[in-house]
């Protein structure tokens, strides 16, 4: 069942929480490009994706999700344990010596909801797109989801694969893009200029819709039911979502230094005071 708005944006409060929590505990991970994306997780988990209760690696007959920029994964983790994948305690053992919940997140442990290890960036597009293939080849009508950061499409390999999936019209794809404008080093505009992106995909004939407000539940959900309409048209799908890193808590936001660097004390009791719930369950 489908939470209401309320409840979806109730749930962001407490994966916001989570976040901080987790990297706060291990002085370590990375929180900015977590907040910014909690919004588009918690709806895609809980409005958007076709997906069954109980996980099967294969995915058959549901729709699956990739995630290519893994550095990410505080929120992952925390939307797929509210989702109800693997208990929610489980997030008070991310990045410890053999824990399932890694910085960067890995299959060998078998962590429900984790497909793909994506530590190293760049290969998410290109296994999302094997997936949606072997989807189309089974006869699989269901949909397969990816994330991406912008930074990240500085990587060569995923031009090879975006150029591959419009020439095979891998048209039951929708690959988002987390364009907040910013990465480990500054700006993606400072690091590596790379223009219009709307320009480049649909150079690669590719269609493209934006969600200019990638932190707003409702623009998300809209959006994506838009990425849903326009599948099976002989193209995949591009979303660019306009999403502020470190969202929800001020001091975070507008800034690449949060990117890699977990609050203190002092700051994380700061970030969880703009962040309360009367229906807090923190693990």
């Amino acid at each position: 069942m489908k939470r209401n708005t309320q409840q979806l944006q109730d749930l962001c409060i407490q994966v916001r929480r989570d976040i901080l929590r987790m990297v706060h505990a291990v002085n370590s991970g990375h929180p900015g490009g977590s907040l910014g994306c909690t919004e588009f997780f918690v709806a895609l988990y809980q409005n958007i994706m076709d997906r069954k209760e109980t996980f099967d690696m294969n995915g058959v007959c549901e729709d699956i999700f990739f995630l290519s920029n893994g550095h990410i994964s505080p929120v992952f983790y925390s939307v797929l344990a509210r989702s109800g994948y693997f208990p929610v305690s489980e997030l008070a053992t991310f990045r410890h010596i053999n824990s399932r919940l890694q910085g960067h997140p890995t299959t060998h442990e078998k962590l429900p909801g984790v497909r793909i290890a994506s530590g190293s960036l760049g290969q998410g597009l290109s296994v999302a797109i094997g997936a949606a293939q072997a989807k189309k080849l089974n006869g699989d009508s269901k949909l397969v989801y990816s994330l991406h950061g912008d930074g990240e499409l500085q990587e060569g390999q995923n031009w090879e694969a975006i150029m591959y999936a419009s020439a095979k019209h891998v048209d039951n794809l929708i690959a988002t893009i987390d364009l907040n404008g910013k990465q480990i080093d500054g700006s993606t505009d400072e690091v590596l200029a790379m223009g219009s992106l709307r320009a480049k995909f649909e150079a690669f004939d590719w269609t493209v819709i934006d969600i200019k407000e990638g932190n707003n539940l409702d623009a998300i959900i809209s959006g994506m039911n838009e990425a849903k309409s326009l599948t099976g048209k002989g193209k995949p799908v591009c979303v660019l979502l306009h999403t502020e890193m470190g969202h929800g808590v001020d001091y975070m936001m507008h800034t690449h230094a949060w990117h890699g660097k977990a609050p203190n004390d002092a700051q994380l009791e700061a970030a969880l005071a703009q962040n309360t719930t009367t229906q807090e369950t923190d693990y």
